[in-house]
């Protein structure tokens, strides 16, 4: 796809994946499918040209459902070739928003660069009077030009907010403003065209690397009220590389669930403890059977605040690149909340 844009304005890299954003209802169904490319969004989106120097590169049209670790991987090799030339001072992914809080936090783990890279997509398609998807659009490349940007890592850019990748997650399947970041909040927005930063960005995650591989049967168990171990001992059979729990509270599950969660580990299958809460994240707070307290002395490690998605999302990464022992615990632990 050629460039779009002004070579004197800042350089920005569009990878355009599918999405609602790229979607138009079934003449059949009524129900969104993915038809437009990456050449037709951008010319429904006027204003583009007058912010950035765009080179846009039309990498398919996939629901975000369908994303495999390959298919990211190699998404970012492309961001990675992109902000390593001198001109381009930041890149934009737009995909559906379905799977943004893992794509966006891989996109973090995997690209250690001061250039930006912003993440957006739209939720509502391009047939709805209200879709969203050129003003999202209009503000990532605001955000990915804008050179307050620098260092922020990779940030996701829907209706108006900028959240870091680390935090940010989906908390609404229909409206506008459907990304939140639970734990540290927006740390700037876009008003008027206008781009703004409030907070810093904490230090942030980094494999140092883009492994070739990353196994997707990393399994993500949800503890729910009644459940005991079976369900562990079931994703046992299939021996996953790696195993989550996204547990209740401050990371609290029933003994048998930990009991089960031993066995794995028993195995040599490496367990994650993660909160089942957006907020607040997981700590050995309590020692009663099957308490936080009780799974890290039985050996399981603690994600932080991470969610269970992004926690599996590390694991998987981790995993590629061959990172293990205490520098896994350290990757996963993250920055202290303060």
């Amino acid at each position: 796809m050629p460039r779009l844009g002004d070579a004197q304005l800042p350089c920005v890299c569009i990878v355009f994946t599918g999405g609602t954003i790229s979607m138009l209802p079934d003449a059949v169904s009524g129900a969104a499918v993915p038809v437009l490319r990456g050449e037709t969004i951008l010319e429904r989106t006027p204003g583009v040209a007058g912010i950035a120097d765009v080179e846009a590169i039309d990498w398919g049209l996939v629901p975000a459902s369908h994303l495999r670790f390959e298919q990211v991987l190699g998404l970012a090799e492309i961001l990675e070739r992109a902000l390593v030339r001198d001109h381009v001072v930041g890149a934009v992914v737009v995909q559906g928003t379905d799977t943004i809080e893992e794509t966006a936090f891989a996109f973090d783990l995997l690209l250690d660069h001061r250039k930006p890279v912003v993440i957006v997509g739209a939720m509502r398609n391009a047939g709805d009077p209200g879709w969203d998807g050129p003003r999202n659009l209009l503000d990532a490349v605001r955000v990915a030009a804008d050179p307050h940007s620098a260092g922020y890592g990779t940030l996701v850019v829907i209706a108006g907010s900028i959240l870091p990748a680390d935090d940010a997650v989906k908390v609404d399947s229909r409206a506008l403003d459907a990304f939140a970041a639970p734990n540290v909040g927006p740390v700037g927005a876009v008003r008027d065209g206008r781009v703004s930063f409030s907070a810093p960005r904490r230090a942030a995650r980094h494999l140092g690397a883009i492994p070739t591989s990353a196994p997707d049967d990393v399994a993500l168990l949800t503890v729910t009220m009644g459940m005991d171990g079976w369900l562990v001992r079931a994703a046992l059979a299939r021996r996953p590389s790696a195993l989550v729990i996204a547990a209740t509270g401050t990371g609290n599950t029933h003994p048998d669930v930990l009991a089960a969660a031993v066995e794995a580990m028993d195995i040599g299958v490496p367990v994650v403890l993660a909160s089942r809460c957006l907020r607040g994240g997981v700590s050995p707070a309590y020692g009663f059977p099957g308490g936080g307290r009780q799974w890290l002395d039985a050996g399981a490690m603690l994600a932080g605040t991470m969610s269970g998605p992004k926690a599996r999302i590390c694991m998987a990464l981790a995993s590629g690149a061959g990172v293990s022992g205490e520098d896994l615990r350290e990757l996963l632990a993250g920055p202290v909340r303060k």
